[in-house]
């Protein structure tokens, strides 16, 4: 079961159980879509795949000190070249 995806269609559920069910805050049983719960995707999941592609801080640092404005802009060129590749 996909609890990130159950927690964020049923605002109600508080408990998530693979093999018993969602639960609400009063024990009762929540009926679960599962066809809902497998379509839906992660508004945030952009994030990690971004951060996992971005160039290190450090060559941006390094050309800020160096004063080498070539390095600088090909770092914001990579970022912005992440950020087309997964956009919000």
């Amino acid at each position: 079961m996909n609890h990130q995806a159950i927690y964020a269609l049923y605002p109600q559920v508080v408990t998530v159980d693979d093999g018993a069910g969602a639960f609400d805050a009063q024990g009762n049983k929540v009926v679960i879509d599962e066809l809902a719960v497998a379509a839906w995707i992660d508004p945030n999941a952009y994030k990690a795949k971004r951060q996992a592609k971005y160039p290190p801080i450090t060559d941006y640092i390094d050309g800020i000190v160096k004063g080498d404005t070539v390095q600088v802009q090909a770092y914001i060129d990579a970022c912005l070249a992440v950020k087309q590749e997964f956009p919000k």
